[in-house]
């Protein structure tokens, strides 16, 4: 069977993605860094950087950091676009690969879900729904040194 878009869930994860993501920024219009410290001994801490700010967008870098992980597992890493008009938050890029199509053929070159796009926008609310119930400030809010 082909996978077909369900845009009606993309967009929902989008817009939910944007509310958590502006609960957790909430003081940081024009730049900025916020930590949240995610309890247990292999929690770490999720970094949130006001990397680009523009009238109507920003781009976030969302980074998940542990001291406990080997080093041969990567920092997991992920560039969220917000939109302020619309009120959406779109992940851009997660492992160095930028704006992935919304369907793949399956199997491809790339080795892609056929809704990867959709698994991207998904990762993004849970990882955002962990932060805001389980975690805590590890740091205040500090200006944007960039």
């Amino acid at each position: 069977m082909r996978y077909r878009v369900d845009l009606k869930k993309i967009m929902s994860d989008c817009e939910t993605n944007y509310y958590r993501l502006k609960k957790l920024m909430s003081g940081l219009e024009d730049g900025g860094r916020v930590e949240v410290a995610l309890p247990g001994e292999r929690g770490g801490a999720i970094t949130i950087d006001v990397v680009e700010r523009t009238p109507y967008t920003s781009l976030v870098e969302i980074r998940q950091s542990s001291t406990v992980l080997p080093r041969w597992v990567p920092e997991a890493r992920l560039c969220v676009r917000l939109y302020h008009d619309a009120r959406l938050a779109e992940v851009v890029n997660y492992a160095g690969m930028r704006n992935p199509r919304p369907r793949y053929l399956y199997p491809n070159v790339g080795m892609f879900q056929p809704d990867e796009k959709a698994q991207w926008n998904t990762f993004l609310s849970d990882w955002l729904m962990l932060a805001i119930g389980h975690g805590f400030a590890a740091v205040a809010p500090c200006e944007f040194a960039g």
